[in-house]
């Protein structure tokens, strides 16, 4: 096989990225209630998990990256059935394009370092990070363009420590998933 064909995607490779772009979609619209004083959450980190761990780097990266092109474009499919540039460009608007930069570090670490279990955890953690790290400094620089800004502990304590334990448990159910269905996206 050419590395040119090997390169396309299958009507196959196209459906699956399809499903898990919708997956995306309705996982963050579903909104996980919590006792105070915990933070409610959606299931859309899940889905990111989810895609990558279960379709693999590139097909994951291209499934986000169809996911944040419908929501750009206005496609509701951002939690509480928003969509817009808008959304993308407000204060949490970096979280969500911090998904693209956890996809693409996804994708890199298993194509250098392989396909093991350790791996693809670490190459999630890591990815969690990446769209803390991204979403953070953009919420720090959209608040402090506006004249009132936040300090960094603030910015943390409000839009990611509440998230880590959510996150993590919804990575771990990822895996469980894509461990289960993985072999029918090959």
């Amino acid at each position: 096989m050419s590395e040119q064909s090997a390169a396309r995607l299958r009507p196959r490779d196209l459906t699956l990225v399809a499903l898990f772009t919708v997956l995306m979609a309705v996982c963050a619209w579903i909104s996980v209630p919590v006792p105070a004083p915990f933070v409610q959450f959606t299931m859309q980190t899940f889905a990111i998990f989810a895609a990558l761990l279960t379709l693999g780097g590139r097909r994951g990266t291209y499934a986000v990256t169809a996911y944040l092109l419908l929501g750009a474009v206005g496609a509701p499919v951002f939690s509480n059935f928003r969509g817009g540039l808008g959304v993308l460009l407000g204060t949490t608007g970096g979280y969500i394009l911090g998904f693209f930069f956890t996809a693409l570090l996804y994708w890199l670490m298993t194509a250098r370092l392989g396909e093991t279990l350790p791996v693809k955890l670490a190459a999630g953690v890591l990815g969690m990070v990446s769209y803390y790290a991204f979403g953070t400094a953009w919420y720090l620089v959209l608040y402090a363009s506006t004249g009132s800004p936040v300090g960094l502990m603030t910015a943390l304590g409000y839009c990611v420590f509440p998230f880590v334990i959510p996150d993590l448990l919804k990575l771990g159910l990822a895996l469980l998933l894509a461990r289960r269905v993985g072999k029918y996206a090959e």
